[in-house]
């Protein structure tokens, strides 16, 4: 289990860094097409956080869950089967 948490910890510090980079860029270019439109809406912030919060738990049960199946092979037959 201290497995996983540690490789889950470290890819979801690369999904946030990664937010981070990515939402700003979004809301200036959704800012710059949506001012092209007769009837704009503004953007809200929290667009942005709710799209972090479900792409970190995406991340986070993808990765747990291909961590979880590496931790349940028998190594035996791993390196049997090379």
């Amino acid at each position: 289990m201290s497995i996983i948490t540690l490789l889950s910890k470290e890819f979801l510090k690369l999904v946030g860094i990664a937010f981070l980079i990515a939402a700003p860029a979004a809301y200036f270019f959704m800012n710059e097409w949506l001012q092209d439109f007769e009837n704009r809406t503004n953007i809200s912030p929290m667009v942005f956080v709710i799209a972090g919060l479900v792409a970190m738990i995406i991340a986070w049960v993808t990765m747990s869950f291909q961590s979880w199946n590496a931790a349940r092979v028998n190594p035996v037959k791993s390196l049997k089967d090379e």
